[in-house]
């Protein structure tokens, strides 16, 4: 896991601002670079109001940035692994009553596992990207830690990456705010240089939620049920467990007087329940799918645990439980703990390890 001085880097070139100045300040400091774009949406038209990462316009537009870098561009068809690893858990989490983290699926398992794969028989050493985010060396190996633009940060979506993974990756951005990029796109004189962000679900066509995404696979699996509060009593109907979210105030179809929201989902009876925000306030629950950047805890620690990107980090002690399970209990209640997203372990700015939120406890 040694790092070479330079050598051939491939960059994951998405078309967007970042990834095209991750190109070019590898360009500049003197690595042989070649440039790597995922395809994984056709049905996306060029034109796009809000194009994603990996659609037709992207793809147009990583290649017009290699050009006006210099460097070989190649286009790869990552529509296969992007179902195998990501969609197909996407639709069987939201079809459980859960709310899925995509984004943490395709880091670990398409862009740095399937894309590095592509990278290596390319003949670069590393595979580069446009996160931001910081890789650390230590004596122990390697550390995964929080980017200077905290604003920007990407470390929530990268902790299930192993130590194979982070010796063999790039994060040319990880000292840079984003008002840093974009200058330097501007001083490079790269063709997106204002070019506006991606849509959140790079899969999903242009326009369409989710919802419809879901009831287009889904078929008949999404039904309604009721709504009901914590007495039992019945306040309204749902469209279907899929489309709804711990948490989630707007969207219910019920008036009740009184801010309601949903605080329980539960599959067997296909009911939804609604109550106060301090009752959507949870304190302990379980994570599965525990992973761990350097060494799995054997005993009880203390850290810090964002519950979802936006999620400011909280104190809590996580518990090992059994296989690769551990329990998270917080120091205060914190609201909508939402099954499906990710649980992830900070220490100061390091990304120690997370989990899939399984089960809210109390």
């Amino acid at each position: 896991m040694k790092r070479a001085s330079r050598g051939r880097v491939a960059v994951a070139m998405s078309g967007g601002v970042d990834s095209s100045v991750a190109a070019a300040l590898l360009v500049r400091q003197g690595y042989e670079v070649i440039g790597l774009t995922m395809c994984f949406n056709l049905q996306e038209p060029r034109n796009a109001r809000r194009p994603s990462c990996c659609g037709l316009q992207g793809i147009d537009d990583a290649a017009r940035v290699a050009g006006v870098l210099g460097i070989r561009h190649y286009t790869l068809s990552m529509r296969a692994s992007l179902e195998e690893y990501v969609i197909r858990d996407f639709l069987r989490q939201y079809l459980a009553g859960m709310t899925p983290n995509p984004c943490v699926r395709c880091n670990q398992f398409v862009k740095f596992k399937v894309l590095l794969s592509r990278a290596r028989a390319l003949g670069a050493s590393f595979l580069a990207t446009g996160h931001y985010a910081r890789i650390v060396r230590v004596p122990a190996g390697y550390l995964l830690k929080k980017a200077t633009d905290r604003r920007k940060d990407q470390s929530y979506f990268l902790y299930r990456l192993d130590q194979e993974q982070l010796s063999s990756i790039m994060f040319p951005l990880a000292g840079l705010t984003k008002l840093n990029v974009r200058a330097l796109a501007e001083e490079y004189k790269l063709p997106v240089a204002s070019k506006a962000g991606s849509q959140e679900i790079c899969f999903l066509p242009d326009q369409k939620n989710y919802r419809l995404f879901l009831r287009e696979r889904a078929g008949g699996g999404i039904k309604p049920g009721a709504i009901v509060d914590h007495e039992g009593r019945t306040l309204g109907v749902h469209q279907g467990i899929a489309y709804y979210t711990i948490g989630q105030r707007q969207g219910l179809g019920i008036a009740a007087g009184r801010p309601l929201y949903i605080t329980a989902m539960d599959l067997r009876t296909n009911t939804i329940t609604v109550g106060s925000r301090s009752q959507t306030l949870k304190k302990r629950f379980l994570v599965r799918d525990a992973h761990f950047i350097l060494s799995r805890p054997k005993k009880v620690i203390v850290a810090r645990v964002r519950i979802r990107y936006n999620h400011k980090e909280t104190a809590a002690r996580i518990v090992p439980a059994a296989g690769n399970t551990v329990e998270v209990i917080f120091r205060q209640r914190q609201f909508a703990v939402t099954p499906g997203q990710s649980a992830v372990f900070y220490r100061g700015d390091t990304v120690i390890g997370g989990g899939t939120i399984e089960k809210v406890l109390d």
